[in-house]
């Protein structure tokens, strides 16, 4: 159904709908709280074309007061207008009835659109269900362009082009059927200049000829104007189209002309002036050069242009001789004289004489003959090795009244000698020497070189070879004539060998497991310089391969050629047998055998596995298990009957497509464990220091297990902590002894310790305690100072007094650094001093001092130590920093190799 709308050309256009149930009718609209139509699903559209309201497929709950909202966007305002109301009423159908697609909204047949510009199709179906709609294009693929996608009423296409033309086909399609509707794009396009005309200034009697070209769609018509009014073929006016021709032009051929192109999308115009010109003969503009040098035995030409209009007639003399054309002098149908063959008895005054009937006019030059240039030192050819230096000597003679210069070029190419950093370099000690130096030759600089001399009357050329020798330049052609499981035969085309005979060649090669270009294996090893193919051997099966192939000769290797084709050797059964082998651990009844899963290059083919063989200690049948894929580590084997901790013998090998591998050396694997059954006994634990205790006890047999004992695991809490939330510590083997650090001062600890496998802990010992020590003083020591005695120091310090919650000083811990040597001294507490020796140079020492006792070591006084005596003082320094003072056992003195400390 369709509701239709006011018609309000280029109106924006929405629906409303009201509430259902109806509201008093003194407030019609104001409190009825319109709500705007929606697609829904596709079964609603609103035509931007008609205005009209379309609805695929009615329900009860469609029934309402309809209205349409109509926007008018102007250029300085807005205004929008309601309609009137439009009444729906929607009945229930207990059985509504399916209907197959009709499309009611329909786009016009041909759609005309200017290029640049945007084209909207609607379409819209009724049907139930609500029909899907869908766009194409018949003669062609959518536009990119089409938006917002192609399964919606409207297909709009911008920025049109003549590429969008064509058949767009709209179809609708539900579960009973479809209908379909196409329609035509036509682009077309207003008119657009492709050549037009300018301003001229002709001769009278002259002819002019002007052209102009435009495109469009439809093919725009030309016509002409002259100051406004049209021009038409006569007499002395010829119009074709986008040309127009006048003969013998006149002064009232003068005025404004206009090249007018349109269609029926528009006109565009073209506008020039012509300016019809009358002139006595005139050489104030372009007379005769005043002095003309020429070379002997050359040739020279004068050119006579004056201006006049008509066009003047032009003759030379020279001096009082009129000249005619000879043998060695011509006069151009243009006007210019030309003389050939110069001798010295051709210099004098020329004349060249222009007259037409408005008048005349002449204009007089002096010819001077000069001493020709010639060649007296040519290049010579040359043969040099890559990143020789060469010079080519070019001399030159000529008339001394005129400056002499040279150019150089390469194969016509100019070269510049002046260049910074460049391989030439222009070889001046005299004005007529022009010798070129060619650095570090390169094979790009191989060719002819062209040596000319020139001055401003005349030039001459000489030119040489230069053959440049070099390695080899690349091969050519690359090719696979043959493949193997384990060998490519290669085939190639001699590349240019830079005039040094080829001695030999490489073979390059990469492939998956080689990033980097290699050098490969070849049969015959060394592969002549007349060779076209080789035998690459020693490759893995089953493998991509590129090859490239390097040329040498005795001046070195050349660039390498294109790479080949990739190339996969043929498949192989497995050659190797897969390594790692080992397993163990798990739940009860299982065994657990593990691998390291082959790498590609050992795979040799697809379909690739695993074959198990296994079998009890000593039993005489073997287990065999295929298991897939080239990934897999693991496999478990359950058996019910299984014990615990039973060895097996166990043996691996690969298979593929093509066939198995050899078997790997056997191992033995024990079935699933048990937990360690007996706790370790007689435990000890330490303080050694306010942050650090040491746990022992006695190791737990193998033999009353059932699985071997892995390690041990050292549980501790604080008290009042509940075990459940106890630390843990593993021993990385079956020591009996472990430190536990990171604790706390003066804190009661519970430690027990367990013995572990791979099935878990076994139970825990019996628990025992320990309480660490008073932390150190938490201060450096203070006041320190030196004073220095010839070659040695003497350090003092106060004496570092412990807190009641601190551990007592039972001494001090001097650490002596210079150079990266490091010395350690431990001293009584009753020590407050120390002798140090000093650098044989004016370098420094180092000295960290701290305090030691039960408790650990405390805070270190880091102090710089000179010759000159003075007073330590705190050095805050950011590097990482050897801290003995913290890192040693307090009751060991380590001496690190340097000249001895001594005490006072």
């Amino acid at each position: 159904m369709s509701i239709p709308s006011p018609r309000t050309p280029g109106a924006l256009r929405q629906y409303m709908r009201g509430q259902e149930a109806p509201l008093p009718a003194s407030h019609p609209l104001i409190t009825q709280f319109p709500i705007f139509v929606k697609p829904d699903g596709g079964r609603w559209f609103i035509s931007q074309v008609t205005g009209n309201l379309y609805l695929a497929k009615a329900e009860p709950e469609d029934t309402g007061d309809y209205y349409c909202f109509t926007t008018n966007h102007m250029d300085i305002h807005t205004k929008s207008v309601f309609s009137r109301a439009n009444q729906l009423t929607v009945l229930s159908d207990a059985n509504p009835k399916k209907s197959a697609p009709k499309i009611k909204v329909r786009f016009p047949s041909e759609t005309y659109v200017l290029t640049g510009q945007t084209a909207r199709l609607e379409c819209f179906a009724y049907g139930t269900p609500v029909p899907k709609l869908r766009w194409r294009k018949v003669d062609g693929s959518l536009p990119t362009k089409a938006t917002p996608s192609a399964d919606t009423p409207t297909l709009t296409l911008m920025n049109l082009s003549f590429e969008d033309e064509g058949v767009y086909e709209c179809e609708a399609q539900n579960s009973e059927g479809r209908d379909s509707y196409q329609g035509r794009i036509i682009v077309q396009a207003r008119p657009e200049w492709m050549q037009v005309m300018s301003d001229s200034e002709v001769e009278i009697s002259s002819e002019l000829l002007w052209s102009c070209a435009a495109n469009g769609k439809p093919k725009p018509s030309i016509h002409w104007l002259r100051n406004g009014l049209p021009l038409k073929t006569q007499d002395r006016i010829e119009v074709s189209s986008g040309q127009l021709k006048i003969s013998h032009l006149t002064l009232e051929d003068s005025g404004m002309y206009q090249c007018v192109a349109e269609n029926k999308h528009g006109t565009i115009y073209s506008n020039a002036e012509l300016r019809v010109q009358v002139l006595a003969p005139d050489f104030h503009v372009s007379p005769v050069r005043r002095l003309i040098p020429a070379a002997r035995g050359g040739r020279v030409a004068i050119e006579c242009r004056p201006r006049g209009a008509p066009k003047p007639t032009l003759f030379w003399s020279r001096g009082t001789e009129l000249l005619t054309n000879s043998s060695r002098v011509t006069v151009t149908p243009d006007g210019n004289l030309l003389i050939t063959n110069i001798s010295r008895v051709d210099e004098g005054k020329y004349t060249c004489f222009a007259e037409n009937y408005l008048g005349k006019a002449n204009s007089t030059g002096i010819l001077s003959v000069r001493d020709a240039t010639k060649i007296t030192l040519a290049p010579s050819n040359a043969d040099i090795n890559q990143g020789e230096n060469v010079t080519l000597q070019c001399h030159a003679s000529h008339d001394p009244s005129m400056d002499l210069t040279f150019t150089w070029s390469l194969n016509g190419a100019p070269l510049d000698p002046e260049k910074v950093g460049g391989h030439y370099q222009r070889l001046r000690s005299k004005m007529t020497i022009g010798d070129l130096l060619i650095m570090n030759g390169q094979l790009r600089h191989a060719g002819i070189y062209t040596c000319t001399a020139q001055t401003v009357v005349d030039s001459t050329s000489a030119s040489a070879r230069l053959v440049v020798r070099g390695p080899p330049g690349p091969p050519g052609g690359v090719v696979i004539k043959d493949v193997n499981e384990t060998v490519v035969e290669l085939g190639w085309s001699q590349g240019y060998d830079n005039h040094s005979p080829i001695g030999k060649y490489t073979i390059m090669g990469k492939s998956l497991l080689m990033p980097g270009w290699k050098q490969m294996r070849t049969d015959p090893p060394t592969i002549e310089g007349n060779a076209e193919s080789a035998y690459v051997v020693g490759l893995l099966p089953w493998m991509d391969y590129e090859f490239k192939v390097i040329a040498s000769n005795v001046l070195g290797s050349g660039e390498p050629s294109m790479a080949s084709p990739t190339v996969r050797t043929r498949q192989a059964a497995p050659s190797v047998a897969p390594s790692g082998l080992g397993g163990g651990g798990g739940d009860r009844n299982e065994l657990i055998i593990t691998w390291t899963p082959m790498a590609r290059e050992y795979q040799n083919g697809d379909g690739f596995g695993y074959i198990l063989a296994f079998r009890k200690q000593n039993a005489p049948v073997w287990l065999v298990e295929r298991v897939a894929g080239e990934d897999s580590s693991r496999y478990v084997y359950n058996n019910q009957s299984l014990s615990l901790y039973c060895p097996f013998e166990v043996k691996i090998k690969a298979f593929n497509r093509m066939g198995e591998g050899p078997f790997s050396q056997t191992a033995v694997v024990h079935s699933a464990e048990e937990e360690p059954s007996v706790a370790p006994l007689r435990i000890n634990a330490t303080a050694l220091t306010a942050f650090e205790i040491l746990v022992s006890w006695d190791p737990v047999e193998n033999r009353r297990t059932t699985g071997a004992v892995q390690g041990y695991e050292i549980r501790y809490w604080r008290q009042n902590v509940k075990e459940a939330a106890a630390d843990r510590v593993r021993t990385a083997g079956l020591e009996t002894t472990a430190r536990v650090s990171g604790l706390r001062p003066v804190t009661q600890y519970y430690v027990k310790v367990l013995a572990y496998n791979s099935a878990g802990t076994g139970p825990p010992s019996p628990r025992t305690s320990v309480t660490t020590k008073k932390p150190p003083p938490n201060r450096p020591p203070g006041n320190v100072s030196w004073r220095t005695d010839g070659s040695w120091v003497t350090v003092i310090w106060d004496h570092v007094k412990a807190l009641k919650n601190e551990s007592a000083v039972l001494g001090y811990k001097i650490l002596y650094k210079h150079e990266g040597q490091h010395a350690l001294k431990v001293l009584e507490k009753s020590r407050r001093s120390i002798s140090l020796p000093l650098p044989k140079d004016n370098s420094y020492v180092v000295l960290e001092i701290c305090a030691w006792g039960d408790g650990g070591d405390g805070p270190p006084h880091e102090t710089i130590v000179s010759r000159d005596s003075g007073t330590g003082m705190m050095v805050q320094n950011k590097a990482p920093r050897l801290r003995l003072c913290h890192t040693l056992p307090s009751a060991i003195a380590v001496l690190l190799p340097f000249i001895g400390l001594r005490e006072l």
